[in-house]
């Protein structure tokens, strides 16, 4: 069930720390004690109903500057929120225990958590089953003077982004969202914009692989189109 993501749509590491799993790849920020992004391939297969016990959360064995212990989060107030979803891999028990490695983990206030970020990965699901494939990069937007907890200083963002991709060549379809770290009751399209935006918030370049006119075209602006919610 493993899926591999095309290299056209791999983002860059900041950090050259990338980690690849057999489900979901990220690169890891050791001064934040998290990942800058985590990409994955969601398709229409990975989608079902198991039911899966939750496992403990571990340390990341192929983080070598070692991910942040759970233990950080304990009394903070934060939840241990998944970048790449529990529920988006409950096809086979060792796709979901590797969720819950703390490299795939930010603190996340609870009710955005259960609320608007809830509500865009269960939108993701939908397109996954509608276009039978899309690629999925998420994390926290980590920049200076953010709030840390625990005793290894997790840093708590503010805001969170995921950029959702499909298809290819020149049929490739984009639609990126920035959302504050809080709940809200507005339309998804609300939190739309420009993959620009999202660079130049982080610092990464995503879809660094693309032809830069096909970069030009599919990041300057929000895409609408082809997306149906």
């Amino acid at each position: 069930m493993a899926a591999d993501i095309p290299t056209y749509f791999m983002p860059n590491s900041t950090t050259g720390a990338i980690v690849s799993h057999n489900y979901y790849t990220l690169s890891y920020n050791e001064p934040f004690e998290q990942a800058e992004w985590v990409a994955y391939m969601l398709d229409k297969s990975h989608l079902t109903y198991d039911d899966r016990k939750r496992p403990y959360f571990i340390e990341d064995p192929k983080v070598k500057s070692k991910s942040a212990d759970w233990r950080n989060y304990k009394g903070s107030g934060y939840d241990r929120g998944h970048l790449c979803p529990a529920g988006d891999r409950r096809f086979s028990e060792q796709a979901y225990n590797e969720t819950f490695y703390t490299s795939n983990i930010s603190p996340q206030d609870r009710a955005f958590n259960a609320g608007v970020w809830n509500r865009l990965e269960q939108q993701i699901r939908q397109w996954a089953k509608k276009y039978n494939s899309v690629f999925v990069v998420t994390g926290g937007v980590l920049e200076n003077r953010l709030e840390e907890i625990g005793q290894e200083g997790v840093d708590v963002p503010q805001f969170y982004y995921k950029i959702v991709a499909k298809g290819e060549g020149s049929n490739i379809k984009i639609a990126a969202f920035l959302m504050e770290g809080k709940e809200s009751t507005k339309p998804l399209k609300d939190f739309m914009v420009s993959v620009d935006e999202i660079e130049k918030r982080t610092g990464i370049d995503f879809f660094e692989k693309l032809p830069k006119d096909s970069q030009r075209k599919l990041e300057s602006k929000v895409n609408y189109d082809g997306w149906n919610f």
